[in-house]
């Protein structure tokens, strides 16, 4: 059996929209002066990871059980991001100084960021607020976009899953 050409192109195409969406944010960080909060830097992690599963994707053993688990895992870690990034879109919707991200004790997400950013900061160094919307393109915050980028992630591994499910495997 091997993969079929149509979702080794498939794979290709979501690592390489996760990979270009994890660069530009860490491209447009800096350049605008952008302060990504903790639940930014975790749908950046989930893109980067996201880039990372669907290139081993694309180079998988030719069985179909490794194309699966790969795309299984894509399957979560875009439901993840559309959660994370779908939270961070409602505390924006939020009236002003209603809601924070911000509390007393850090949850194990803000932990985790944390202990990332002192060891590498300029992927992981948390320094803004999630309510904030520091970044409007189209009426649509980076987080609304980010949440909209996962879901079409999400549907588009489910539709190649079911097409690579139904397609004749040759040997």
């Amino acid at each position: 059996m091997r993969l079929t050409l149509t979702s080794r192109r498939s794979w290709a195409l979501v690592a390489i929209l996760s990979a270009s969406v994890a660069l530009s944010s860490l491209i447009l960080t800096p350049l605008l002066a952008l302060d990504p909060c903790h639940l930014c830097i975790v749908q950046r992690t989930l893109f980067l990871l996201l880039a990372l599963t669907a290139t081993a994707a694309v180079f998988t053993t030719p069985q179909r059980l490794g194309e699966y688990l790969l795309g299984g895992v894509i399957v979560i870690l875009s439901a993840a991001g559309s959660a994370v990034a779908s939270y961070q879109s409602w505390l924006q919707w939020q009236p002003p100084d209603t809601v924070s991200c911000v509390s007393s004790e850090l949850s194990w997400i803000e932990q985790t960021v944390e202990w990332l950013g002192e060891r590498l900061p300029t992927l992981f160094l948390a320094t803004g607020f999630c309510e904030d919307r520091e970044l409007v393109i189209f009426g649509l915050s980076l987080a609304n976009l980010a949440a909209i980028l996962f879901i079409i992630i999400l549907a588009f591994t489910l539709r190649t899953l079911e097409r690579s499910r139904n397609s004749p495997r040759t040997i």
